[in-house]
């Protein structure tokens, strides 16, 4: 099995998957189709798998760079607002990045792992770690209120949901858990302000907020391994 510092810690793989991702974000600026895109950018720079989710989750065009910016908000605006976070897409990014794994930053400034749930979620070493530290962080910008939201036909995310609610009982964090089968639809319609690095949830949303980054590069026990691009 091919290592990760081997696709994306030597000089000739960064190269490579900057390389592609700049032809990817040219391409989709000109309304090019993603799928079709990212196929295309692969093949012309033999991308593997793994590569290809990193450039993937990089990737957007400059429309859609421009839109998410506007959206969002400064760590300063966030005081007591309440505040929809995408539940699975924020826990394991930083359980990746707490165990040490890369991490690669998109073109619109967020981090995102190559990491996914294919049906079960299962509790990993930094699971508390990560939850306790998402808690500290808004804590420490006076939110007044915090919502995590997980996909409920997710394996186990009913038991996530009791571990939630036990570390928001012992750190007084102001959390509620909920569980729904559409999660990205449910921070969408819901018109507030979201913390995701998905895509699509932040073309749609009305506001929303980089806690991935603002946490990987303010927390220092972390030590997760970034792939820039900016």
């Amino acid at each position: 099995m091919v290592s990760d510092h081997s696709l994306f810690g030597t000089p000739e793989a960064r190269n490579n998957l900057l390389q592609a991702l700049e032809d990817m974000h040219y391409l989709l600026s000109r309304n090019y189709p993603p799928k079709a895109t990212l196929a295309l950018a692969g093949n012309r720079y033999q991308l593997v798998q793994r590569q290809l989710q990193a450039l993937q989750g990089m990737s957007c065009s400059a429309e859609e760079m421009s839109k998410r910016k506007q959206k969002e908000l400064l760590p300063t605006a966030l005081k007591d607002q309440t505040i929809l976070l995408d539940g699975f897409n924020v826990l394991i990014i930083l359980e990746t990045a707490l165990s040490g794994g890369y991490i690669f930053e998109g073109l619109d400034g967020c981090y995102r792992d190559i990491a996914s749930v294919h049906g079960t979620y299962k509790k990993a070493q930094h699971t508390e770690q990560a939850l306790i530290t998402v808690g500290n962080t808004l804590q420490q910008l006076q939110l007044q209120k915090v919502m995590w939201v997980f996909d409920a036909p997710i394996s186990n995310s009913g038991k996530l949901k009791g571990t939630c609610y036990e570390i928001a009982e012992k750190h007084g964090f102001p959390w509620e858990i909920i569980l729904d089968n559409h999660p990205d639809k449910y921070l969408i319609d819901n018109k507030g302000l979201v913390c995701s690095s998905d895509g699509w949830v932040l073309n749609e949303c009305t506001a929303w907020f980089n806690l991935g980054a603002h946490i990987i590069n303010n927390t220092q026990n972390i030590n997760s391994l970034v792939f820039k691009t900016l």
